[in-house]
């Protein structure tokens, strides 16, 4: 693994040290009893796929908790999925789980040699390609997605295969600008989110073009969004915070170097009231009540940035 996953992955597991050892313990366990029969982790309902598996992995890994046997049996899960034609998000899902098992427990998942495989991924996500520069959801898109696009840049980052036409995807990024200082995820959108302005930060920046001077607006709609509760919310329309966005907007402070304008203690202290009884995973906002494996990543990545940003 390389680049921008693998900075804010090893950021986590620093900070993640600086968490209690009984919430780190408990939340493994949690995660460790979601594992399915096939190897693979699931959402609240259906089947093991490389998405959930994969946020299971990389919350394991931050715990320091993925020992051989989850990895062996992940492992096996996901390359059953090589053969299959999953969606760009189980795709990255898939690749990144990968690299993870390689990192973090020598679980080679996509061998070395396999260059027919990554050419073949590469060709899907040409296919996704439209002429405003950015990457849509399907090859039937006609407009580009900034989640999308982000996704796309970083299974290209994690395949080590160049972006093709990188210009054309920075005028992509700088056209989901909103006024307000946020990012839009489709050019139809009314108003900008935390998490497309994100993702389209975390584009720049996986592709050595973010210029942290150019995005002050940026910043203030981010700081904006953090609510009473503590915790970060979607958008200007939305009442209440969520873990996702809560993660997201902590993060792309941290990128643009203006973390320590957010109220950090409120941020960790909405995310410690996101923990189900008995710290057995997390759920996604105040409204929900049954954890997942998700929302459990979002809640230790959240808290575990909290941890490194209030220790330096």
């Amino acid at each position: 693994m390389s680049g921008y996953l693998h900075e804010l992955t090893l950021r986590l597991a620093i900070g993640a040290t600086e968490l209690p050892l009984e919430l780190r313990d408990s939340h493994a366990r949690w995660l460790h009893r979601q594992q399915r029969h096939d190897g693979g982790f699931a959402g609240r309902e259906g089947d093991s796929d490389p998405y959930y598996t994969a946020f299971a992995l990389r919350s394991l890994w931050v715990l320091d908790r993925l020992d051989k046997a989850v990895a062996e049996r992940a492992g096996d899960f996901l390359r059953q999925r090589l053969t299959r034609r999953d969606s760009v998000i189980d795709l990255i899902s898939l690749i990144f789980g990968a690299a993870i098992l390689e990192m973090a427990a020598g679980e080679v998942v996509i061998s070395d040699e396999d260059t027919t495989w990554r050419t073949n991924v590469a060709r899907l996500l040409s296919e996704l390609r439209c002429s405003d520069g950015g990457f849509a959801k399907t090859p039937e898109g006609r407009a580009g997605s900034t989640y999308q696009s982000f996704l796309c840049v970083l299974c290209h980052e994690l395949m080590e295969v160049p972006v093709p036409n990188v210009d054309s995807l920075i005028g992509f990024i700088d056209s989901q600008r909103h006024a307000d200082g946020g990012y839009l995820e489709i050019r139809a959108a009314k108003r900008p989110g935390v998490n497309p302005t994100a993702a389209a930060i975390g584009t720049l920046k996986a592709l050595g073009r973010l210029d942290i001077a150019s995005e002050g607006d940026t910043i203030e709609f981010l700081l904006e969004m953090q609510g009473d509760e503590g915790g970060l919310t979607a958008n200007t329309r939305i009442p209440f915070a969520d873990l996702l966005s809560s993660f997201t907007g902590l993060t792309t402070l941290v990128d643009l170097n203006a973390a320590e304008r957010l109220s950090i203690p409120r941020v960790a202290h909405y995310a410690h009231s996101m923990q189900s009884p008995a710290q057995s995973g997390f759920v996604g906002f105040t409204l929900d009540h049954t954890p997942d494996v998700e929302y459990t990543f979002y809640g230790i990545a959240t808290l575990a940035m909290c941890a490194g940003l209030s220790s330096v």
